[in-house]
């Protein structure tokens, strides 16, 4: 199959690069658009108790949100200064009221929590038109101009929840922008020097492009049917340019060795397409399962991961497989032109047949106990911080430092004494508010609720608030949650309870409920496609646990870095003193897929080898020889694009960056030169091995990557009778 597809793409090049053209056009005028369509927040599980009071809530008694928060603050005056108040009554006068459908301030409320303690400052709560985030981030941007235009003598800062939004969306796209300003140029000198030319090295940066175009246009196709968070752009740059690097590196590498062997052209390119083209598709599909498995969690933010993960990884897998053949064929040896005569390269990375990685592997077969001995226990150990991990949400601290809508919470919870804490906000569906009375004077007993109040009452539905000095996310205040759900209402009444609080209850036991899922899934479908490719069942149960290594060791430096709050003055964070609860299960997904990837690679090589040769040892010794370099290359290269990202002002962003740099770090070196050499030693021949009726299946349908006219060993045939 894949020889003919190399042949075709040979034989119709100029046809395949006309439709890549045209492709590239219709992704740059309509997929580009995917900006616009792309939705804020969604880090809530919805059809969630939280959720479910939250709705009825709005439904029925109305919208009180805080959608924005205007921070007011005078050196000269205090707020019982009439000038002050008229200052205050006349800019939020001059907002549209078809925009703002509610304000509340000092002087409307005669609340003191409207009052910082130096008498100098005080906010207004707006309440903003519009029946989801969207439409409410579409009106803020039509007042945003004037309610952050400071009135005279006052100095205005805006904050709340949509002005997080639109702070977060412009962030991001900053983000991506200077992510690919620096990652770029650096890719681009590293490709130059692990190619030795700059033909060749223009191109994984070509599949790159194609890759996130592609994606482009998945997700705002996917706009059309359901919401995608804004966050998917950032695992589309991440993992598509990535990916597409990667995948570009194995094939351009084995069409310049078959062209250094002496090939002609259409023969260079229908072997590499055999062996290495083959082995793209089969890692293709295995990040991309892997990756998708996050759509088994209905949380917005983690089904668009697995939508622009997806998207990214299959569109660089397409185009890995149809325009880079397409357009080697039209290159042909040209492909080496504008070498750097200071840089010497021969056919291709590890094309040396007793090079150092061969040594590297011979030396780890000598002594495979002490490296197993030593390094499995080194990678456990790092991973046990992760026992010690604290899961919580996203609030104002993802943003950086300085962040109008971040300084606005902070101010809020250190000068105004009775503007902290949070909500527990109570739909109670009852005949009569006064029907709630013994069920209020029972929640005003729940520790640590220092207020009680009815919100409002219509059609059946009250609102009850329920306050205590504990933010969204101390730990506390889900033990408040608790207490307020344990409470029973009188008969005839039925109570759901939410808020900030109770929506990340709910999360995290949505998350819990899941994961074992998602883990199965993944386990499962790795297991059954890594057989499928090798034809042992042995492999597949060593990748998993090599996987669980390094994940394990990734996990644990996470929460090192970012709960415990290390090098936050080095990587410009502040830490909350937990993770954000999708991360690790985002992660994952993520990790494991890009494991499986190099995994396929160096395994693909060695098997390869196998059956040319029947001697496991130097099957292992070829193998890494072949692909260390390479893997190392790719590795390289993909830290540098997902390692930009580290530099984002968004913290979860950040962590996401942070947490692939060192999981493909340890993955790259220390799991696949050190440990796989080691544990193959070990197992020998057994590395191979399948119950017989699965080892006669495989020798049929096998998806093995050889090239032409390789024929089994006969010691493999041996050992699939056994």
């Amino acid at each position: 199959m894949f020889e003919t597809l190399g042949r075709f793409t040979y034989r119709r090049r100029r046809l395949v690069l006309a439709l890549t053209g045209l492709f590239v056009v219709a992704a740059i005028a309509w997929g580009t658009g995917v900006f616009g369509s792309l939705a804020n927040g969604g880090f809530e599980a919805p059809d969630t108790q939280a959720a479910r009071a939250v709705k009825t809530i709005e439904q029925t008694v109305g919208r009180t949100g805080t959608d924005v928060i205007v921070l007011y603050r005078s050196d000269s005056q205090t707020v019982s200064s009439p000038a002050f108040r008229q200052t205050v009554e006349s800019h939020l006068a001059q907002l549209p009221s078809a925009d703002v459908i509610g304000t509340k301030t000092f002087w409307t409320t005669k609340s003191a929590a409207f009052v910082s303690k130096d008498q100098h400052s005080t906010y207004a709560v707006l309440t903003l038109a519009g029946a989801d985030p969207e439409q409410r981030l579409e009106t803020f941007h039509k007042i945003a101009s004037q309610v952050r235009t400071s009135p005279a003598g006052l100095d205005v800062k805006v904050g709340g929840e949509v002005a997080v939004f639109d702070e977060v969306n412009t962030q991001t796209e900053h983000d991506i922008v200077q992510a690919e300003s620096i990652s770029l140029p650096i890719v681009l000198i590293l490709l130059v020097v692990v190619f030795g030319g700059l033909v060749a090295a223009g191109l994984p940066l070509f599949v790159g492009g194609l890759a996130i175009l592609g994606a482009f246009v998945v997700l705002r196709a996917l706009t059309t049917f359901t919401d995608v968070s804004v966050f998917s752009i950032n695992i589309v740059t991440m993992i598509g340019l990535g990916l597409a690097i990667d995948y570009a590196l194995f094939i351009v590498t084995r069409f310049r060795e078959q062209l250094a062997l002496g090939n002609d052209v259409e023969t260079a390119l229908s072997v590499t397409m055999s062996t290495a083209g083959r082995t793209v598709a089969f890692s293709g599909v295995t990040v991309g399962v892997a990756i998708s498995s996050l759509v088994l969690f209905p949380v917005m933010f983690l089904r668009s991961m697995a939508y622009g993960g997806a998207a990214a990884v299959l569109v660089a897998m397409v185009a890995a497989l149809t325009a880079l053949p397409a357009l080697l064929a039209v290159l042909g040896h040209r492909v080496n032109n504008l070498r750097l005569p200071f840089l010497r390269r021969g056919g291709g990375l590890g094309s040396s047949e007793h090079g150092a990685w061969y040594k590297l592997a011979h030396s780890v077969m000598r002594r495979p106990i002490r490296y197993v001995v030593v390094l499995v226990p080194l990678l456990l150990v790092l991973g046990i911080p992760f026992l010690q991990a604290q899961l919580g949400g996203v609030d104002h601290r993802a943003l950086p430092a300085g962040a109008n809508s971040r300084t606005v919470t902070e101010v809020l919870q250190s000068d105004f004494a009775a503007a902290g804490g949070s909500d527990v906000l109570v739909a109670a569906r009852t005949s009569s508010p006064e029907a709630l009375t013994p069920y209020l004077a029972e929640l005003r007993q729940v520790k640590d609720v220092t207020d009680v109040r009815l919100g409002g009452y219509r059609d059946g539905v009250a609102s009850v608030v329920v306050h205590t000095h504990y933010t969204s996310q101390e730990l506390p205040a889900r033990d408040v949650v608790a207490g307020v759900r344990a409470v029973q209402p009188p008969e005839g009444v039925t109570v759901e309870a939410g808020g900030d609080t109770a929506a990340l209850v709910d999360l995290l036991h949505v998350l819990r409920e899941r994961v074992p899922w998602m883990a199965g899934f993944i386990v499962l479908v790795t297991f059954a496609l890594l057989f499928m490719a090798f034809g042992s069942v042995v492999l597949p149960a060593k990748a998993l646990l090599m996987n669980v290594l390094s994940l394990s060791a990734s996990f644990g430096a996470m929460v090192w870095i970012f709960q415990e709050g290390h090098l936050s003055g080095f990587l410009d964070f502040t830490s909350a003193g937990f993770l954000d609860a999708t991360n690790p299960v985002l992660l994952f997904a993520v990790l494991f897929g890009l494991s499986m990837d190099y995994e396929v690679f160096l395994l693909s090589r060695i098997r390869e080898e196998y059956d040319r040769t029947g001697d496991n040892s130097q099957a292992v010794a070829l193998g890494l020889q072949r692909t260390g370099g390479i893997i190392t290359s790719a590795a390289l290269l993909l830290i540098i694009v997902v390692g930009a990202f580290a530099t984002s002002g968004i913290v979860f962003v950040k962590m996401i960056g942070v947490g692939l740099v060192i999981a493909i770090a340890i993955d790259a070196t220390v799991v696949r030169a050190l440990l796989v050499p080691a544990t193959m030693r070990l197992l020998g021949r057994a590395n191979w091995w399948a119950p017989a009726p699965l080892a006669r299946w495989w020798k049929r349908h096998g998806f093995r990557e050889s090239g032409p006219g390789v024929e089994e060993p006969a010691v493999e045939r041996e050992l699939t009778r056994a």
